[in-house]
């Protein structure tokens, strides 16, 4: 029999479709083309993107110059631009204003077909710490509220280039979904004082069926209440709410470990589209007690449709049991 299941953040309830149950080689794939042709992205070609915000390199290399082993650059076609005053509005019963903040590209390295799990650690690491960095660096910007950093890999998945890169969108309102999200944990501090995300770390660590990967500071599992197949989120074992507070000695463990989980994801799915998402606090928001950053991974294998849309429900065909089997199992 199908199984509902609640998230214990947001309340959220998804269909554990076990029925539909599809095992990794019977989700549909679609063939994309990675050419390094014409790529904007690769070494050679800096002229074609905006001028470069900061990069790693060689040392004395000019902007916008080769010699680069990672490049963060504005977003050629931004869904927001950092120029500007918010200038908010009125209009009857609505509400608006300019669409100031920021939209950045992290190229997270020259090598157009690497992507992270074959780049060395100490290149992840460097995505890692140019994250923070970036964060950081926005933060000064007392117009910005938010900032959701993600990766979109194929096009299936949102990307319209193949060269791996990063993404980093900040806002001058806190989104929806992390309201919702911050909420959730709030309430059930405020009812348990506990943090929900140490005590979800807390179960998964002792019913071990849904656990994934982990080492000394992080911890990758698939969710319960998992809204699609092979969705994993790691954690980090420590309570902290703030990525950007992420320190020199757990950057080495965090890439580690994110490399081992999109490896397996590679190899048992045969290198699917996927998203991920740091979810992060607020910028103005001070440290709590009763939010812990993640990161979610999200693999683009079933489609959503009027089902999901219309009622918020979705169905998920591969119990994140056997989803975690699946990827314990691969090397």
């Amino acid at each position: 029999m199908p199984e509902l299941r609640r998230d214990p953040v947001i309340g959220r309830w998804v269909i554990i479709a076990k029925e539909r149950g599809k095992r990794p080689l019977e989700f549909e794939k679609v063939k994309e083309a990675n050419s390094v042709q014409g790529c904007p992205f690769c070494p050679g070609n800096e002229k074609f993107t905006p001028s470069e915000i900061t990069a790693y390199g060689k040392a004395g290399r000019h902007k916008d110059s080769g010699e680069w082993t990672l490049r963060v650059v504005p977003n050629k076609y931004p869904v927001l631009q950092i120029e500007g005053s918010l200038n908010r509005q009125g209009e009857g019963i609505y509400d608006k204003m300019n669409g100031v903040g920021a939209h950045e590209v992290i190229i997270e390295s020259p090598d157009h077909f690497k992507e992270i799990p074959e780049l060395t650690k100490r290149q992840v690491e460097d995505v890692i710490c140019m994250y923070k960095e970036r964060i950081i660096d926005l933060k000064k910007d007392s117009r910005l509220e938010f900032i959701l950093v993600f990766k979109n890999r194929g096009a299936q998945a949102g990307a319209t280039l193949s060269h791996p890169h990063s993404q980093l969108i900040a806002t001058p309102i806190i989104p929806k979904r992390a309201k919702e999200e911050i909420a959730g944990a709030k309430n059930h501090y405020e009812y348990k004082e506990r943090c929900v995300y140490c005590d979800i770390l807390g179960q998964e660590a002792s019913s071990l069926s849904r656990v994934v990967a982990e080492n000394e500071h992080f911890f990758a599992f698939c969710p319960f209440a998992s809204r699609f197949p092979f969705e994993t989120w790691i954690l980090p074992k420590f309570h902290s709410s703030k990525f950007e507070d992420i320190q020199k000695n757990e950057v080495g463990n965090f890439a580690g470990i994110l490399q081992a989980v999109l490896g397996r994801l590679d190899k048992v799915l045969d290198r699917p589209p996927f998203n991920f998402i740091i979810h992060n606090s607020p910028l103005k928001d001070p440290h709590v007690p009763y939010f812990h950053w993640y990161l979610e991974i999200i693999p683009k294998l079933i489609h959503v449709a009027g089902f999901e849309w219309g009622t918020g429900f979705y169905v998920n065909p591969t119990p994140p049991e056997e989803a975690a089997k699946f990827l314990r199992e691969a090397e």
